[in-house]
């Protein structure tokens, strides 16, 4: 018997993509990293696309290089992505044009035109789900409106890990996870919505079967198997949304008690910042639509009680336009002027919609400084400490609403990804919050798609058993809460410019 059992995980985020061998052993994994490779859209004319082809050959190139050798004698592999955005496939396997990118402007006006065809509160007791602009929902209507001629051969919807998969395979299915961030997911019939379809008018036909997380789709595709030289490779749909995989890996060794509401809250923080509880069941009330939180699907049926927060997003833009301009940051120097600059001079709401398309996040962040009567910054630090604070601050302001959601304290907050990196961002959302913070896995995402792989094959038996690995695999660090009387001042003034 081999010392270790080895799984390929391939994830890949917004900014960037990798492939991580799990090493295995029955008691700690281990994560080695064997292909790296940049992520971003790309532009024809006049739409935004993620640039699949491209995606899907670095994909290969991992596969190969983890099979290189013999190196791994891979037990499976898996593929997670965001969420939302999708592909569509016609007769004969055929691909129907590139996806598009959630951020491209084909969604502009749609959440308002869905909701003046079906209202906004009978949306959301159907799925439960936040109201995005970038959501699957209002990408397909803004297609329906347009009389896409790619619908009329469309013959299956699906999304960008499904998709994966299917290039992979051959199979066409769609993980639930992953649907459950489309806005066409019924949370509690566990299934697509046929009222929400029917009455807007959406094509219910393209959408597929749905499966749960850890199911076994099927081996390679021949063409695949025989184009890297590999055999006998079996690949796993894990929780393929990438946040639903990095809750799967959170440390918690609090579990709730049967009936009573969790007391730990997690972060996956990256160019998005995910906040939210796991739940028995969907909570899908007044105060949630209020509030604008989504339930989304979690492994072992549970629930991702959450928000979506824009994240690291504003940071990573910031770095963008001045590299554009001729000025190249580090993040470790972008944070370290960060830290020494002057603390709450302005403050923002992360979620204000100016702040979602590409571009000049700096000239809008002084925007929305301006609109709501503050100094904007003055150089790179102050944007960069702007950001964090208000991320920070939008982190309180999220978990104070989870808490009367889920009718009970939150006393921990878990943050788990590549923005465990960002000390600076952990300690401010300690002090926000006056609860600690305990950072890490970085990896987490790989690390929740590997052990999903192994519970597939029956050698993780649940998931309090893989989240026990994980405390014992990887390290974490502990930020306590400081300074919390200047952040209670601050989040004062934070909560007159908060939206939902």
């Amino acid at each position: 018997m081999p010392k270790t059992i080895d799984y390929l995980a391939l994830d890949l985020g917004a900014e960037s993509g990798r492939g991580l061998v799990g090493h295995f052993d029955g008691e700690r994994l281990s994560l080695e990293e064997v292909h790296r490779f940049p992520n971003g859209p790309v532009r024809m004319l006049d739409t935004l696309h993620w640039d699949l082809p491209r995606l899907f050959e670095e994909m290969k190139t991992a596969l190969r290089k983890a099979s290189a050798g013999g190196t791994h004698a891979l037990d499976g592999v898996a593929v997670d992505t965001w969420g939302v955005d999708f592909g569509l496939v016609g007769r004969g396997d055929v691909l129907l044009g590139n996806p598009v990118h959630y951020r491209d402007a084909r969604t502009d006006g749609m959440l308002k035109a869905v909701c003046e065809v079906m209202p906004r509160e009978r949306i959301y007791e159907l799925t439960g789900s936040q109201f995005l602009p970038i959501n699957t929902l209002a990408q397909l209507y803004s297609m329906v409106r347009a009389r896409s001629p790619l619908l009329d051969v469309a013959e299956t919807l699906l999304m960008m890990p499904d998709l994966f998969g299917w290039l992979l395979t051959g199979r066409r299915a769609g993980e639930r996870t992953d649907a459950s961030t489309t806005q066409l997911y019924d949370p509690r019939l566990r299934a697509w919505s046929d009222p929400l379809c029917a009455g807007l008018g959406l094509p219910r036909a393209i959408l597929p079967e749905l499966i749960d997380p850890g199911t076994v789709l099927g081996p390679l595709r021949k063409s695949v198997a025989d184009e890297l030289g590999v055999q006998n490779l079996t690949v796993i749909a894990p929780a393929t949304h990438d946040t639903a995989s990095a809750v799967a890996a959170v440390p918690a060794d609090r579990p709730s008690r049967p009936g009573a509401p969790p007391d730990w809250c997690y972060i996956s923080s990256g160019t998005w910042s995910l906040l939210g509880v796991e739940v028995a069941a969907p909570v899908i009330t007044a105060e949630g639509l209020r509030d604008n939180v989504t339930n989304e699907g979690g492994v072992a049926g549970t629930t991702r009680l959450l928000k979506n927060i824009m994240g690291l997003w504003l940071v990573q833009e910031c770095r963008r336009h001045w590299a554009r301009n001729g000025v190249e940051w580090s993040y470790d120097e972008l944070i370290a002027n960060a830290g020494a600059a002057r603390p709450f001079v302005s403050l923002v709401d992360p979620d204000d919609p100016s702040f979602l398309p590409p571009g000049d996040m700096p000239a809008r962040l002084a925007a929305f400084c301006a609109r709501t009567g503050q100094a904007a910054p003055s150089d790179e630090g102050g944007f960069i400490r702007c950001a964090l604070e208000s991320l920070a601050l939008k982190y309180r302001w999220t978990i104070e609403r989870l808490e009367r959601m889920i009718g009970g304290p939150i006393r921990v907050i878990h943050v788990v990804g590549g923005g465990t990196r960002n000390a600076l961002l952990c300690q401010f959302a300690a002090n926000a919050t006056g609860r600690p913070v305990i950072a890490g896995p970085i990896e987490a995402t790989a690390a929740g798609n590997v052990l999903m792989q192994a519970m597939a094959r029956g050698q993780i038996n649940s998931l309090a058993d893989a989240r026990r690995i994980v405390a014992r695999s990887f390290p974490t660090v502990v930020h306590e809460p400081r300074d919390t009387a200047a952040w209670d001042e601050a989040a004062a003034r934070f909560a007159s410019i908060a939206a939902t």
